[in-house]
């Protein structure tokens, strides 16, 4: 950062509001892969594989409906993709000894 940025007080406002977003979509994260590690366990009593693709592919079908913008279609595809993929590899970090 530098001075100018520092003395100037909308973007000193808006950097704090970024922050805050941040800081929100990490607890959705956090929360989002407790709730999946819950449903694997489940899955797993109940002899269901953990891995859906076709309620992947529908939730990605859901929430590009959902979407309102700014962010694109191919944007939500992305977030997405990423955020599944992601998910994945921590629940099984998460079951590592």
């Amino acid at each position: 950062m530098n001075a100018a940025d520092a003395n100037d007080p909308l973007i000193r406002q808006l950097r704090e509001q970024l922050s805050d977003n941040d800081v929100r979509i990490v607890e959705t994260v956090n929360a989002r892969l407790k709730l999946v590690a819950r449903l694997k366990r489940v899955k797993e009593e109940r002899g269901i594989d953990f891995l859906d693709p076709a309620r992947e592919e529908w939730m990605l079908q859901y929430l590009t409906r959902a979407n309102r913008g700014p962010l694109s279609a191919e944007g939500l595809r992305e977030i997405y993709t990423e955020l599944l993929d992601l998910t994945k590899r921590e629940v099984q970090r998460s079951d590592e000894p």
